[in-house]
C-alpha cells in the first residue's frame, strides 16, 4: 500500500470491519477443521500404507502437525508485511496462501496411484496451509481491535475468534452431510475432495470483503509519526522477549484443549470407544455450539474486569476439567459423553474469546502483528501441533486419566504466565519501540 497519505484513507464501517475480521478466519477453521477431520477419518486409509491402523493413524498426526511448524514461518513472514506496509494487503496475501493450498488437497491423488509421493505432496499442502494461517490470524485479530472504540476492545477482538466454531459447524456438517449422501465407497472415492474444492467459493467471498477495507487507524497513525520498524521479527526478539514467551505459554491450555475436545475426542471415540463417525460427529457439533454461544459472553466479560482477569479465570477452571476427563469420555453413555463435550466446548469459548485481544495488546503498532501472530503461532507449537499424538500415546498406554492430567498441566504452566502478564510488563514493552500512543 502507498504511504503517501495515509491518513486521508476513508474510515472502516463497523460492520464491514468486523464481517471481514469474521469470514477469514471462518475461511481459516473451515480449511483447518476439513484437514483435521480427514486426517482422522480419510488420510490414514488413503494416503498411508502403514501396517497397521494405529500407525497409519499416527502418521497422519504427524502430518497434521506440519502446519504447526510453518505457522511461525508465516506468521514471521507476513508480520513483517504487515507490520511494514499494512494489514490490509497482507491478509489478501494471506488468505490466497491458505485458500490454493486447501483446494490442491482435494486435488492430490492417492496413495494407490502415485505411492509415496501421495503423503509427500499431502505433506507440502499442508506446509502451504501453515503459511498462510499463521498470517491470517494475527491480521484478522489486528483489523478488528485497531478499529475498535475504547472500551470493546475484546468485543471486537472476539469477531475473529468466533470464527473457529462456526468455521466447525461448517467443517463437521460438511463431512456429515456427505456421509449421509454418499456410501463409504462414494465418500472415500471422491466425496471427502468436495469440502477441500468448494472452499474456494468461501476464499472469494474473503478477498471480495478484505478488498474493500481500508487500512487501520493505528496502523495509518504509525505512518503518520514514522514509527514503522525496518525488520519487525529482529524487533520483536530483541526488544519484547518476555511478552513473547509469557504470551506463547499463555495461548497453551487453549490449543491443548481445543485439539484434545476435537482431534483427539474423534479418533478415540470412533476407534477404541465404539461410536461411530455419524454419532460421534453430532456430539462435538453440539458442543461446538455452545464454544460459539461462550466466546461472546467471554468478550463482555473481558471488557468488564480485563483480558488477562478472565484468562486466570478460565485457566483454572480448565486444570479442574482435566479430572473429569477420563470419568466423563467413557464408551456406552452418549449422554456422558455429551457432556464432556459441552463442558470442554464451553471452557474453550471462554479462553478463545479474549485471548486475541489479551495477546495484541502487549505489543506495540509497530510490531504488533509480528508479535501477537509469532505468540499465537508458537503457541501451537507448544500446545496444539503435537496434543493429538501425545494424547493418543497416553491414552494408549496409561489410559485417558492421563489424558486429562496433560491438560491440567497446560492449563497450570498457563496460568502462570497470564500471572507474569501484568501491567507492567505490557508498559515495558511498549515503550521500547515507540511512545504510548
Amino acid at each position: 500500500m502507498s504511504s503517501a497519505s495515509p491518513s486521508a484513507a476513508p474510515a472502516n464501517s463497523a460492520g464491514r470491519v468486523l464481517f471481514a475480521s469474521l469470514i477469514g478466519t471462518t475461511i481459516e477453521f473451515f480449511d483447518f477443521y476439513i484437514y483435521a477431520t480427514a486426517a482422522v477419518i480419510v488420510f490414514p486409509k488413503l494416503f498411508f500404507a502403514a501396517g497397521d491402523p494405529t500407525s497409519a493413524m499416527l502418521q497422519s498426526f504427524a502430518t497434521f502437525a506440519i502446519a504447526f511448524f510453518a505457522r511461525p514461518i508465516g506468521a514471521a513472514l507476513f508480520g513483517h508485511f504487515g507490520d511494514r506496509i499494512g494489514r490490509k494487503a497482507t491478509l489478501v496475501a494471506a488468505l490466497m496462501t491458505m485458500g490454493l493450498s486447501t483446494v490442491a488437497i482435494g486435488l492430490l491423488p492417492t496413495h494407490a496411484q502415485i505411492g509415496i509421493a501421495a503423503p509427500l505432496l499431502l505433506a507440502l499442502c499442508r506446509l502451504g496451509q501453515g503459511l498462510g494461517l499463521g498470517g491470517e490470524w494475527g491480521g484478522a485479530v489486528l483489523l478488528a481491535t485497531e478499529n475498535a472504540p475504547r472500551g470493546k476492545e475484546a468485543w471486537y477482538g472476539m469477531f475473529p475468534q468466533l470464527g473457529a466454531p462456526i468455521g466447525f459447524i461448517m467443517a463437521t456438517g460438511s463431512f456429515l452431510l456427505l456421509s449421509d449422501m454418499l456410501g463409504e465407497e462414494q465418500f472415500f472415492a471422491f466425496g471427502w475432495r468436495i469440502p477441500f474444492i468448494a472452499s474456494a467459493l468461501l476464499v472469494f467471498i474473503g478477498l471480495w470483503m478484505r478488498l474493500r477495507i481500508s487500512e487501520t487507524p493505528a496502523f495509518r497513525k504509525a505512518m503518520d509519526k514514522h514509527e514503522r520498524v525496518k525488520v519487525p521479527l529482529v524487533e520483536v526478539f530483541s526488544g519484547h522477549k518476555l511478552p513473547l514467551l509469557l504470551g506463547t505459554v499463555a495461548a497453551l491450555a487453549t490449543f491443548v484443549l481445543f485439539y484434545i475436545m476435537t482431534v483427539f475426542s474423534l479418533s478415540w471415540a470412533t476407534t477404541k470407544l465404539g461410536y461411530s463417525r455419524n454419532q460421534f460427529l453430532p456430539v462435538q457439533m453440539a458442543g461446538v455450539v455452545f464454544f460459539g454461544l461462550t466466546i461472546p459472553l467471554s468478550a463482555l466479560i473481558a471488557d468488564r474486569i480485563g483480558r488477562r482477569r478472565a484468562l486466570i479465570g478460565t485457566s483454572l477452571a480448565i486444570a479442574a476439567f482435566g479430572f473429569l476427563v477420563a470419568p466423563l469420555f467413557v464408551a456406552g453413555s452418549i449422554v456422558s459423553v455429551v457432556v464432556f463435550s459441552v463442558i470442554g466446548f464451553a471452557l474453550m469459548g471462554f479462553t478463545y474469546g479474549p485471548l486475541g485481544t489479551a495477546l495484541a495488546e502487549i505489543f506495540p503498532t509497530a510490531v504488533r502483528y509480528t508479535g501477537a501472530s509469532l505468540t499465537f503461532n508458537l503457541g501451537g507449537i507448544l500446545g496444539a501441533s503435537l496434543a493429538p499424538y501425545i494424547a493418543t500415546e497416553l491414552a494408549t498406554r496409561y489410559g485417558l486419566a492421563h489424558v486429562g492430567y496433560y491438560l491440567t498441566i497446560a492449563a497450570v504452566l498457563t496460568l502462570v504466565a497470564l500471572l507474569g502478564m501484568g501491567r507492567p510488563v505490557a508498559e515495558a514493552a511498549r515503550a521500547k519501540v515507540a511512545p504510548a500512543e
